[in-house]
């Protein structure tokens, strides 16, 4: 018995080390339930989150709104964001940021930079020479790059969410439009690594407003495609999306509902900002007209009055979207002029007549993407803000050929509620219905490289290859494999975006550097080396296209193989210890366990690529193709004879873990043949086949950015430590706000006090005018030196003065509660003795109370009796100037003693049960009474059938204890007065039935 206790020791300390595990889990996912997701729009952001008892809820500002201005106020001192920001714009619109995410992942260069400089002249942009970017130049010491004010953004998203879910949040799954390219991408994560947010998605704004679509009519998606198309044009941009639904089988959740992205067409400048500028332009013009003559300076030379006209345009926009005409008119807008003029919606179209025409661009370019016809399309939905302007519905459903436009969604927080469902779904802490979801790659990614080839004999000349590496739209997240077989030395490849020519000559400069990275390989030719008697494999890539839409480079591997036979070689003790652990805790299933591993690789197994085609014109080499990952919906691979190949998952320890030691080779070799059969005899052993070891050595990998360097890791850093330092200022300072505000309410609220009758009743005229001279000390101190006063002296003041008039408010208080404790004390007194005295009258026969329980009852109220009455008279002899004896805290306090006995008689009640009544020689039943003597008893007791009468009654327990309900509360009998109570009860006396033997 002892062997077998301690063979199961060590599965009971597993068991002991797998909970503290999973308590750690617990422990930490308790504090970070909550999630949050930021639709990061140009001219708004909506902040939304899932935690228990909230789900998908949006966040509102300080303002109450839900949507907050992406507008950020820079200044020597403090900060600004939102509606606050937006409102100093006017008042100093130099510090004032807005729409600024056009400059992120931008090289100076780019168009869209000088675009920015025309639309907001008042922006000082500096050169960084470094990463060929812009930033911001707020003043000689202030200067912020455009990722750094994003960061300040989603830090300010981040407190907004957490105020609203009253937790810390870390997780976070962030929009972004569908056509940002790799440096844009890369850009916004980094902006989140700033602000300390573990971002869980990057999501197109378009995916995730197709993907709340679809979450809110799961029940409409079957298994015949739907195919719909989103019209979204915002305040920046214009995105069309044609997004396909349908039920798919999948391999853990069976049937469920799935999005796949099909097309994608975008105008990276048609919105609502440019309308805007227009119509800011024509009111510009008006006012110079009007004040012609004047010798007035020209109104666009004033930043302050083109940001109240910029204003005045956004307001007019919105408007004359369900009027035909309004009177535009701004106070003071220059020079203390005020200005004017009736715009009608005819001239508001006619200003915006060529963007107009760009409304159908964006379809046709969704359309040819996706290899659609309109006949295909079910339905069109138009989301964004913009798109309320009634021409752009009208030239929308003339290209569109449609009866009537969708419009059964929430243009404005659509994005952000899909985007909220899915950081759900990646959190560990919630469990949300499956919806699958397929985004698609804009832009296609390939390989390209250089090798020597010899055409003719003698003659080599290096011929220049391409192998795509992500198709345009094709599906992502997903990882690829590309080999390379003809190299054994160190070599170069590049990687660039492929075929680019479905965007315009303009777009194409917008875009960037074509260019992502060129790779560099150390140590291809010591791998060589290092195995000579191995064959080649392959220099093996590993990329990832993450659920981002981000590009990376995992590793490079060097991978060599040979046969090697199976010797019939004896386990080492290594192997048999290790074995020997392997069953305690595994139970011995080594079968399962080869399957279970065999299973979690093939997830991983790469297979041919999609796509992985040469130029026209070149012929690619047989061996040199592209890898990638077999798709969910095809069959897995059949497994290869154990004498052909190693297993798989020896095949992925050789991947984790690099290069395999001789010294593991035995145990290699000891492991592959077992599989839970019993051992072959030796010639069977000596006529297995031999198998394939396969090599993988590591290669060094050196990473050249081309399109826009990101930024090094202590220049991340150190732009970290200023965001923190600049939220740790701002948090002092609205802590030394909250401060003088509380010291300057109290004065004024004690001042006012001082001369209300409840308050001169209990103090003297001496004790108001020294409480009056303080506080006329502290308003004075308040005003000639509180502006340079810190928090902690605020503070320090404030609680001076509060303990000052501690006493006089303590009086005060003291006194208002005293007619309802009373009250409510002589209420509890008179029904417990009614309570009392009812207990008392009940019948021997059927009572259920103990005599030591109403004595107890009993004495607690005569206690309380005579000491409310004491208390009271005391109180009444003091004057109400001093301290009072009688205490709201003590009457509550008699109360709760006073009401638990009375509970407790309550409850005992409740779930008493009617004491069985013994028969008599006529069949009566009696029973006699409780509290009777043993003497009287003894003549009266008829013992039950089949029972003599010599039979010895119940032995007496010694001391008599009461039992308390099941459902009650533990509850002490009475205190000492009961305890004191309870006596021995003399031999012989039937003894006192519990509550459970009733």
């Amino acid at each position: 018995m002892a062997a077998t206790v301690r063979r199961q020791r060590p599965r009971r300390l597993a068991c002991w080390a797998l909970m503290a595990v999973l308590l750690a889990d617990l422990l930490a996912l308790s504090d970070m339930l909550a999630v949050m997701s930021v639709d990061l729009g140009s001219e708004s952001m909506k902040v939304a989150i899932v935690k228990p008892g909230v789900p998908m809820e949006i966040v509102l500002n300080k303002e109450s709104r839900r949507k907050t201005p992406v507008t950020v106020t820079l200044k020597e001192n403090e900060r600004f964001f939102g509606d606050s920001a937006a409102s100093m714009a006017i008042k100093n619109p130099k510090a004032t940021l807005r729409y600024f995410q056009n400059l992120l992942g931008k090289q100076e260069n780019n168009p869209h930079v000088a675009l920015y400089r025309a639309r907001f002249p008042e922006h000082e942009l500096g050169f960084d020479p470094q990463r060929q970017t812009v930033y911001f130049q707020i003043s000689p010491q202030l200067q912020f790059s455009p990722e750094e004010v994003l960061s300040m953004l989603l830090n300010y998203s981040r407190s907004l969410a957490e105020d609203f879910a009253e937790q810390p949040i870390k997780d976070a799954v962030i929009t972004v439009p569908a056509f940002f390219n790799q440096a844009e991408r890369r850009a916004v994560l980094q902006a989140a690594r700033m602000a300390g947010l573990k971002v869980l998605q990057l999501i197109n704004d378009n995916t995730a407003t197709a993907l709340s679509y679809g979450v809110f009519r799961r029940k409409d998606i079957n298994s015949t495609a739907q195919n719909i198309m989103f019209y979204d044009m915002g305040a920046g941009s214009t995105v069309c999306t044609i997004v396909t639904y349908q039920t798919v089988k999948t391999k853990d959740a069976g049937m469920q509902p799935q999005l796949q992205i099909r097309g994608v067409g975008f105008d990276r400048t048609l919105g609502g900002l440019e309308m805007e500028l227009r119509l800011r332009e024509h009111l510009a013009g008006i006012f110079n007209e009007q004040r012609k003559g004047q010798r007035a300076k020209d109104v666009r030379e004033n930043p302050r009055a083109m940001a109240k006209l910029l204003r005045e345009a956004n307001r007019l926009k919105t408007i004359l979207s369900a009027n035909a005409d309004h009177m535009a008119q701004i106070e003071g807008l220059m020079d203390d002029v005020d200005f004017k003029a009736k715009v009608t919606r005819a001239e508001f179209e006619e200003l915006c007549a060529d963007l107009f025409e760009r409304v159908p661009g964006p379809v046709q370019q969704a359309l040819q993407s996706a290899e659609m016809k309109l006949d295909e399309i079910e339905q069109v939905i138009l989301v964004g803000g913009a798109t309320r302007v009634p021409k752009v519905q009208e030239v929308l459903l003339k290209a569109v050929g449609k009866e009537e436009l969708g419009k059964n969604i929430n243009a404005d927080e659509a994005a952000a509620m899909g985007a909220v469902y899915q950081a759900a779904a990646l959190s560990k802490a919630f469990k949300v219905k499956p919806f699958v979801v397929r985004d698609a790659a804009i832009y296609p990614i390939l390989v390209e490289f250089t090798r020597e080839v010899e055409e003719e004999p003698g003659v080599r000349s290096l011929k220049h290859n391409k192998r795509v590496l992500f198709c345009r739209m094709g599906p992502y997240p997903q990882r690829k494999v590309i080999t390379f077989n003809r190299y054994n030395h160190d070599f170069n490849f590049h990687i660039n975006y492929g075929d680019l020519g479905f965007l315009g000559p303009e777009d194409l400069r917008v875009f960037g550097s074509q260019n992502l990275t060129t790779v560099k390989l150390k140590g291809v030719g010591e791998s060589f080396k290092k195995y000579p008697d191995y064959e080649s494999k392959g220099i093996k890539a590993h990329f990832n296209l993450d659920e981002s839409g981000v590009l990376s480079l995992d590793r490079v591997e060097s991978v060599f193989e040979t046969l090697v036979e199976d010797s019939p070689e004896e386990e080492s003790t290594l192997t048999k210890l290790g074995n020997t652990i392997s069953s305690l805790f595994g139970g011995g299933a080594a079968q399962d366990t080869k399957e279970n591993g065999t299973d979690t690789v093939q997830e991983e197994e790469e297979g041919p690529a999609e796509g992985s085609k040469a130029e026209p014109g070149e012929q690619a080499e047989p061996r040199e193709e592209a890898e990638a990952p077999t798709e969910d919906t095809s069959p897995p691979p059949p497994p290869e004879p154990k004498g052909d190949a190693a297993p798989e998952g020896e095949k992925a320890a050789e991947k984790d873990n690099g290069e395999k030691p001789e010294a593991q080779k035995p145990s290699e070799k000891g492991e592959a043949g077992a599989e839970g059969v019993p051992p072959a005899p030796e010639e069977e052993k000596k006529q297995k086949p031999a198998r394939k070891q396969r090599m993988v050595e590591e290669i060094g990998v050196e990473l050249v950015v081309l399109d826009l360097p990101d930024l090094r890791q202590d220049e991340l850093a150190r732009s970290a430590q200023k965001l923190q330092d600049l939220t740790l200022r701002d948090l002092e300072k609205q802590e030394r706000e909250k401060a003088a505000n509380s010291l300057e309410a109290f004065i004024f609220e004690t001042q006012d006090k001082l001369y209300q009758p409840e308050y001169q009743e209990v103090s003297t005229e001496e004790q108001r005018e020294d409480i009056s001279g303080r506080l006329h000390a502290a308003s004075t101190w308040l005003e000639d030196e509180g502006f340079g006063a810190t928090t902690v002296m605020l503070k320090e003041k404030l609680a001076e003065l509060r303990k000052l008039c501690q006493g006089l408010f303590f009086r005060v208080e003291e006194r208002k509660k005293w007619p309802e404790r009373l009250s409510a004390l002589d209420n509890l007194l008179n029904h417990s003795s009614m309570f009392l005295t009812g207990a008392r009258l009940i019948p021997e026969m059927d009572q259920i109370f103990t005599e030591v329980e109403m004595t107890t009852l009993e004495k607690v109220i005569n206690e309380t009796w005579a000491w409310k009455n004491a208390t009271v008279a005391e109180q009444a002899k003091l004057p109400a100037t001093e301290k009072p004896v009688l205490l709201s805290k003590d009457i509550e306090a008699k109360m709760m003693a006073l009401d638990r006995e009375v509970q407790y008689l309550l409850n005992k009640a409740k779930f008493a049960k009617p004491r069985p009544r013994p028969k008599d020689k006529n069949g009566t039943r009696a029973e006699p009474p409780l509290n009777a003597s043993a003497s009287d008893q003894g003549d009266k007791v008829i013992p039950p059938a089949g029972q003599t009468e010599d039979a010895k009654p119940i032995s007496e327990p010694e001391q008599e204890t009461r039992s308390e309900p099941a459902d009650s509360e533990p509850l002490e009998l009475g205190g000492p007065a009961a305890e004191s109570e309870q006596k021995e009860q003399p031999t012989g006396q039937k003894p006192t039935l519990k509550n459970d033997e009733l």
